[in-house]
């Protein structure tokens, strides 16, 4: 995986193309969320993205916490800032912070171990609608809107008990969903395993807005829509 493939640089810092942004959306994570083609009218960087990056600059550590506080747009210049030890801020040209990390205990800059947790996370990630999202809104009774669909990345951890791993592989352990009026929260969590071993584990956090009743026809015409817009780019 090339990540200079989905990002730019110049004297004011890094940022992506909606090209860049949807190529690894859909290339590398399959995620085919409609917020990250090229055309969308509210286009947002994946945040998959922004983790993939923060993990190939500043490394590995047994204990990371992501938060995710604004959406990233379109030729949006981002700066790194450290502003203190086992912390890093992502800000934009306004200042405002678009994600913060901690992190704490050991840590690696291996880039074949960082690149290989990267790329099963963000495939993993990247499967959350239909494989995560449809159970829980079926049993909930509820549902993102199919015309404007608003599923927003809030937070994420992860926490390994060693950092010598390889050939990781990411399994669900458990979903949730709270919902509170039309918004929704969904919380997954996951085990990294390796050779068979538990080697760590994390969880995600999302924010689903826009709710309204489970329409059954509706849901099914969404994963036949998304299913068809991977079969295109696949080809």
């Amino acid at each position: 995986m090339q990540l200079d493939n989905y990002y730019s640089t110049d004297n004011d810092g890094i940022y992506f193309s909606r090209e860049q942004a949807s190529n690894f959306a859909k290339g590398i994570a399959g995620d085919f969320n409609p917020l990250h083609d090229p055309d969308a009218t509210r286009f947002c960087v994946p945040g998959d993205l922004i983790f993939a990056l923060v993990l190939a600059r500043y490394g590995l550590c047994q204990h990371m916490e992501f938060t995710f506080s604004g959406m990233v747009g379109e030729d949006m210049r981002l700066t790194f800032e450290e502003p203190a030890a086992g912390t890093l801020s992502i800000r934009d040209e306004k200042d405002r912070e678009c994600l913060g990390m901690k992190c704490r205990g050991e840590k690696s800059t291996a880039q074949e171990t960082i690149a290989d947790l990267t790329r099963r996370y963000v495939e993993f990630s990247g499967q959350t609608f239909p494989h995560i999202l449809v159970p829980l809104m079926a049993k909930h009774r509820v549902m993102i809107n199919p015309e404007r669909p608003m599923v927003i990345y809030q937070s994420m951890i992860i926490d390994l008990d060693r950092l010598d791993f390889s050939s990781p592989e990411l399994e669900l352990s458990s979903s949730q969903l709270d919902i509170n009026g039309k918004r929704g929260h969904v919380r997954f969590d996951f085990q990294i395993k390796s050779a068979g071993e538990i080697v760590g584990k994390g969880e995600k956090h999302m924010i689903l807005s826009g709710l309204r009743e489970y329409d059954q026809e509706k849901i099914e015409k969404m994963i036949a829509l998304y299913k068809q817009r991977k079969q295109d780019y696949s080809g």
